[in-house]
């Protein structure tokens, strides 16, 4: 049992390095969606999270179509600038998945109108000049907050 972390085209390896570190600390499953920026032996990814690597649940889809099809009915939750409900506000549980969008990009804005009930956002300031948080520091925020709400389980 263990919580979900799904990168859709993910751009800078550094990034995911740090959130393979973080999903290898949590024992959080991390799904990677192509295309990607970067190869997995990438030397700046593995950098970012060489003494974790090894010890992470890494599943590597073809598109975000074909992973939506593997994963037909399980309760996922799209973290995104433009999600109509605080990351706080979900009651998140065992096996649930966080997905996240690029970068540069985010989620396809299609596929946050298809999935908007469930699109939550991580509060910022109107006044700030920035797209958004790193990327790594979103999925470690929402994701603390979901292993938090279980009672950190397998955690010590």
């Amino acid at each position: 049992m263990a919580m979900h972390v799904v990168l859709v085209e993910p751009e800078i390896p550094p990034n995911t390095g740090n959130i393979a570190r973080t999903c290898a600390a949590t024992g959080t499953v991390l799904h990677l969606v192509k295309p990607l920026g970067f190869s997995i032996d990438d030397r700046s990814l593995k950098r970012a999270g060489l003494d974790y690597w090894q010890y992470v649940d890494v599943r590597v889809h073809e598109n975000l179509e074909s992973f939506m099809k593997e994963h037909e009915g399980r309760r996922m939750y799209l973290a995104t600038t433009k999600g109509g409900h605080v990351y706080t506000d979900v009651s998140y549980e065992d096996e649930d998945m966080i997905l996240f969008g690029r970068e540069t990009a985010g989620l396809p804005r299609d596929f946050i109108a298809a999935h908007e009930a469930n699109a939550v956002r991580i509060p910022m300031s109107s006044d700030t000049r920035l797209r958004s948080l790193n990327l790594a520091n979103s999925v470690n925020i929402i994701l603390f907050e979901a292993l938090r709400q279980q009672g950190f389980p397998a955690l010590k």
